[in-house]
């Protein structure tokens, strides 16, 4: 049974800083692109972030400049590193394969807060 487990959220002031991490157990995210995803309430969950086995990323617009992804292969870990966080950033955020159609069950996610 594949699982995802992210961690690293909290409650932090506009304009500060928080690291997240995803451990995938087994082979989940081996081989394949993944992404960080984000769901606000009442919004639908969006791509913030994704990255590629050859470690190219993509990013949505509204992070450009604040948000980083880098993964551990070795590991089976994702990160996602935010900085200059705003009150928009505020939701729950994932992480998962990149390509819907190979996502494996979600995990419980990590909720991040900031506080203007």
């Amino acid at each position: 049974q594949v699982q995802l487990v992210e961690s690293g959220g909290g409650l932090v002031q506009a304009g500060g800083s928080l690291r997240l991490s995803c451990a995938a157990s087994g082979s989940a995210f081996s081989n394949i692109a993944v992404g960080w995803y984000r769901q606000a309430p009442g919004k639908p969950r969006e791509l913030v972030e994704s990255i590629t086995v050859g470690r190219s990323t993509a990013y949505v617009d509204s992070v450009k400049g604040r948000f980083s992804i880098s993964r551990d292969n070795v590991n089976n870990t994702v990160y996602l590193q935010m900085n200059s966080l705003k009150p928009e950033d505020t939701a729950v955020y994932y992480c998962n394969r990149l390509a819907s159609m190979r996502w494996v069950p979600w995990g419980q996610g990590t909720q991040v807060t900031i506080s203007s």
